[in-house]
């Protein structure tokens, strides 16, 4: 079965061939940890997590890099603001970061890699950028990179290559130390040290590394000069993948990237969700307001991720509701005595189509939509309902594998064989007396077409 995935290098969906056989090298953008995650940053580590549970449900082995941005403008801001050092701002956020995911069932990535960290392997990649002239040093000590040098800047974002890089609210983003460039749209490598700022040293003087060159020296460093899949949020689509592509495939001379991904955002009142629009929430918000994490995950579950997501709070309610709804039908017992034996073939058949749904381009509403029909199928008995939501959620992620039904004890159901025997034998007095037996035990039960059904209490 063909995995297809939508490439925004090309604008087209396109089947999914991994560079090696049977293993996928996958790099994603992480935090940038100077504050609390707001729900579209999560949102897109939702869609990230549902393509690698995806890409291990087709049979390959994983190798996914999530990068942790630990020194930046914004964390320098916070720094100077809060009075205090790199560590103090960056470490508590890094680890509610994880709670975060752990929260929303994320699964663990191989490496999580910091910036800081990595300064060597950065001021190698500058170095190599420099000797190919690629880069530069401007009078003020800074490295940029020389985007006219570069032939294809705009391949992926589309976007004019004499563009200046844009903030978040859209208005040019112009920087005291970019009177010192060649040109305007030139970006930053290394920054020169500056007072009360953190700094490295470097054959090029101390400072620190600009934000884009980080992604291109630790992917290079896991994942190797060109690896399968690059997944982040449509923000980073310009200028920071875009810049990514430039200073990589600049150094090494070879496509980097062969699938790029973008998701889209969330909105609230129909407006990006953003900090720096003060419209944003946290996990910690929704939980104030008794809502649980997972229920979030499912209403991001209802929306493509290449599809814009409106916020709230009665869809927030209604994905409450349903992931209550299914965590009650995955933790009913179930005896299913005398089911069909039909039940195989209809499971198959729909495990087929729940995997095909998800290998359109991670169509996770219609993989959804195959659930609540197979939750309501008649023609399935309890058990094998269970059984099938089961291997849906290894890739939903709704936390399902963790509720498991409650079993009825063996002398329970020894009645229930016994009762089936003299059912099938015409005693219906007799079996009428073992029912009341079993219900005088606090079991309940049912007689449909696919068999006899139990439930506690």
């Amino acid at each position: 079965m063909d995995l297809k995935l939508y490439n925004y290098l090309t604008k087209k969906k396109e089947i999914f061939k991994p560079l090696k056989k049977g293993f996928v090298d996958l790099y994603t953008c992480g935090p940038t940890v100077y504050d609390s995650a707001h729900l579209g940053n999560l949102r897109t580590y939702i869609f990230e997590d549902v393509l690698r549970r995806t890409l291990k449900a087709n049979g390959f082995k994983v190798k996914q890099v999530m990068n942790i941005t630990d020194v930046e403008d914004k964390i320098i801001k916070k720094m100077r603001l809060e009075k205090k050092t790199l560590q103090q701002i960056t470490e508590p956020y890094t680890k509610l970061f994880f709670e975060d995911l752990k929260k929303l069932n994320i699964e663990k990535t191989e490496v999580y890699p910091k910036a800081t960290e990595h300064i060597k392997e950065i001021i190698k990649l500058i170095a190599v950028l420099l000797k190919k002239e690629f880069a530069y040093q401007a009078e003020d000590g800074s490295i940029y990179f020389k985007i006219s040098k570069f032939k294809n800047y705009g391949k992926l974002s589309g976007l004019s290559e004499l563009r200046p890089p844009m903030s978040e609210v859209g208005a040019p983003t112009i920087s005291a130390d970019e009177y010192e460039k060649e040109e305007a749209r030139d970006f930053v490598l290394w920054k020169k040290a500056k007072p009360s700022e953190p700094f490295w040293d470097s054959p090029f003087g101390p400072g620190r590394p600009g934000w884009h060159i980080e992604c291109s020296a630790m992917s290079m460093k896991y994942l190797g000069e060109s690896f399968d899949i690059h997944a982040g949020a449509i923000d980073l689509l310009f200028p920071h993948h875009e810049n990514e592509i430039a200073q990589s495939e600049a150094a090494t001379g070879k496509k980097i990237v062969n699938f790029w991904l973008e998701g889209e955002h969330l909105l609230v009142n129909n407006q990006k969700m953003a900090k720096s629009l003060k419209n944003f929430l946290t996990l910690k918000n929704l939980e104030k307001n008794g809502f649980d994490p997972l229920a979030f995950r499912y209403l991001v579950l209802t929306s493509h991720y290449r599809k814009k997501l409106n916020f709230t709070w009665e869809s927030l309610e209604a994905g409450q509701n349903a992931l209550r709804n299914l965590r009650q039908f995955v933790g009913a017992p179930t005896s299913d005595v005398g089911g069909r034996s039909s039940d195989k073939l209809t499971s198959i058949f729909d495990e087929k189509r729940f995997l095909t749904a998800l290998n359109n381009d991670l169509n996770a509403p219609k993989a959804l939509a195959i659930l609540w029909q197979v939750l309501k199928d008649k023609n399935l008995s309890t058990g094998n309902k269970q059984k099938l939501i089961f291997k849906f959620d290894e890739v939903l992620g709704l936390g399902l594998n963790k509720i498991r039904p409650k079993k009825a004890p063996a002398s329970i159901l020894k009645l229930i064989k016994e009762r089936e025997k003299l059912r099938r034998e015409k005693k219906w007095q007799e079996a009428d007396g073992i029912r009341q037996k079993i219900q005088q035990k606090g079991w309940k039960i049912e007689d449909t077409e696919k068999g006899t059904k139990i439930k506690h209490g």
